[in-house]
């Protein structure tokens, strides 16, 4: 009988086995197919590739279950086989390692982002993570490796699921890049602390990048901690030869890289993407060969203190003319624009002018839907700053971006003078002018509020100091007439937690709406901006009441508009309910956001004339 698996880590390092994937690829399985199915359906298939590893005399079999969780599997209809996916898995990896090695259930991330950079709960998260640990426990696996996480958040979560659902030992990795930092930006010198603090038996690093990059990596993790240690390197970067990914490191090579990890001080040496039955039986006979380290406590650095930002996060107060007057409790006007078609902004940099003459607090430059070759709002925001001399409320949106792109968008916005953000997570592209238009979605509003919380305290995505803070005046949107409106307050107290300063509502067309929604975000009440979106016409009102998801436009307006059209004044009448909704709001909110639906600046400024009449 095996001795147990932490006794024989301390014992002598163990080797672990490589790629099932790459395995099952070469056997003929399609990448698009469900890998962990197979434990269902091509059981014998897979337990192949188990004793092959078990024959090049591996120590550790991990269970063909990395994508076997509920939200992965949910994506190819197998959400309902989580528990029959897992305890297969562990159970063809059990019976093709007998007595000869140790069972590890592997679990990957969930593939989609956890709080606080996307809209899945912790505790959701870890519900998921526990549903396949007692799977694979149940199954008879003797440890777990939690592998190839990006995100230090989610691989805790994931960690205190396992350990809810068994006592047995944990491997828990991180991937990382050529850098060594998380894919995300956490170094190891801040990723390592955390992981060995959360009770991980082993902590590591596995995937992305080949034995050199990592070895590094490892190094930098070994002078923090006294943790066991694990690395499970790539077989070099991929080459695309012909349509196919060929991992070109060899296993000789591999293998003089496993020496130098055990030299490290790792534990755990195996082998990810691209890694076969060879590479490990030429890296066990390397790490066997190999000298084990004197006492690496000796040489043991310490844990490295929390990176402390520059300076003090700036005042609310301080950030921009728009901030100081929400902070003083003025009545803010915003104009919302669309950047223009072309490279020509002069008519709405002329607009912008006439708007800051007429008293406009704000101009929001908004993201939209981009349909067709416009400016980026980004862009449009500079110049109108810099051109028309009136601030902007630049319209951020996760649609397109990365998170570490969003992120260099922010700090060099911030570089070039924009202080004032609407975060939203924006909407899916229409089909249009380009019907293979795509968006990215790595994070929603909330993340991204997390984000730019982090860089105003000093600190990028990855707890590292950036210098000076950001002065970023962040707000968020919010739907009075969204269509789960519990759902919609639910992500608005959440963006309030991660430090929205303020919020503008989708366009109000009904008083009563706002004033529902007021009632039920008094615990979480920031300065608010009601939006006001004129009417252009009856085929425009009955558009926005009918076919647009989270607009409400009362049976009384659209009656309005109505009898205006067959007397050939629409546009008047739009613009005298508008005039009539921003007067009854005004008690209610601190400003208002009104659009120029179509170009309407005769809207507008009918609208904020009002409005500066009565102040």
């Amino acid at each position: 009988m095996k001795i147990p698996f932490l006794e024989a880590i301390d014992e002598r390092p163990l080797v672990c086995d490589g790629a099932t994937g790459t395995m099952l690829y070469a056997k003929g399985i399609f990448l698009n197919r469900c890998f962990d199915e197979l434990n269902l359906t091509q059981p014998d298939l897979v337990e192949e590739v188990h004793q092959a590893y078990v024959r090049a005399g591996a120590d550790v079999l991990e269970t063909n279950t990395f994508g076997a969780t509920r939200p992965k599997l949910a994506s190819f209809g197998l959400a309902d086989d989580v528990h029959a996916i897992n305890v297969q898995g562990a159970r063809i990896a059990r019976r093709a390692a007998r007595e000869d090695a140790y069972v590890a259930g592997a679990i990957g991330p969930l593939g989609v982002r956890v709080e606080p950079w996307g809209r899945i709960g912790l505790d959701e998260a870890e519900a998921w993570f526990r549903e396949a640990a007692q799977a694979l426990a149940e199954g008879g696996v003797d440890l777990f490796i939690l592998e190839t996480f990006r995100d230090v958040n989610e691989l805790g979560a994931a960690l205190r699921a396992v350990r809810s659902a068994s006592r047995l030992p944990v491997v828990a990795q991180i991937t990382t890049g050529e850098d060594g930092n998380s894919l995300d930006g956490t170094p190891p010198e801040v990723f390592a602390p955390q992981l060995e603090q959360s009770g991980a038996d082993v902590i590591g690093v596995n995937c992305s990048v080949g034995p050199a990059a990592m070895l590094e990596t490892v190094e930098r993790m070994a002078a923090v901690t006294r943790a066991r240690l694990a690395a499970q390197p790539n077989a070099g970067r991929p080459r695309d030869v012909e349509g196919r990914n060929i991992y070109l490191c060899s296993p000789e090579y591999m293998a003089s890289y496993a020496r130098r990890f055990v030299a490290a001080g790792v534990k755990l040496v195996g082998g990810c993407c691209g890694t076969t039955p060879e590479h490990i039986r030429q890296i066990r006979v390397a790490v066997r060969t190999a000298a084990s380290p004197a006492a690496r406590a000796a040489r043991h650095a310490g844990v490295a203190p929390p990176a402390e930002p520059a300076a003090p996060p700036v005042p609310r107060a301080q950030k921009s003319r728009f901030a100081n007057a929400i902070t003083r409790g003025a009545f803010v006007v915003s104009v919302g624009v669309t950047p223009p078609k072309g490279h020509r902004p002069d008519d709405l940099l002329e607009r912008a002018r006439q708007l800051r003459i007429l008293g406009v607090d704000v101009i929001q430059v908004s993201q939209g839907w981009q349909k067709g070759a416009r400016m980026s709002p980004l862009s449009l925001a500079l110049l109108i700053e810099q051109e028309a001399g009136i601030e902007t409320l630049f319209n951020y949106t996760c649609r397109d971006h990365t998170l570490l792109g969003m992120q260099s968008d922010l700090l060099g916005a911030h570089a070039m003078g924009l202080r004032n953000l609407l975060v939203t997570t924006g909407d899916a592209p229409r089909v249009g002018d380009d019907r293979d238009a795509t968006a990215v979605f790595d994070v929603d509003s909330i993340g991204l509020t997390n984000v730019v919380t982090r860089l105003n305290q000093g600190l990028d995505i990855g707890g590292r100091p950036i210098g000076m803070p950001t002065a970023f005046h962040v707000g968020v949107a919010v739907n009075p007439c969204a269509l789960d409106l519990d759902d919609e307050l639910r992500r608005f107290r959440w963006k309030v937690e991660a430090g929205a300063e303020f919020a503008v509502t989708h366009s109000v067309f009904d008083v009563a709406d706002l004033e529902a929604l007021l009632g039920r975000i008094e615990g979480h009440r920031v300065p608010l901006l009601a939006g006001i979106q004129p009417l252009e016409s009856l085929r425009h009102a009955e558009y926005l009441a009918n076919e647009v998801p989270g607009v409400r436009v009362p049976g009384r307006h659209l009656d309005r508009m109505r009898e205006a059209e067959q007397a050939g004044r629409a546009p008047e009448e739009g613009v005298a309910i508008a005039v009539e909704l921003a007067r009854a709001l005004e008690p209610l909110v601190q400003g208002v956001q009104i659009w120029a639906t179509g170009g309407r600046f005769d809207a507008v400024t009918a609208v904020v004339s009002v409005l500066h009449a009565r102040a």
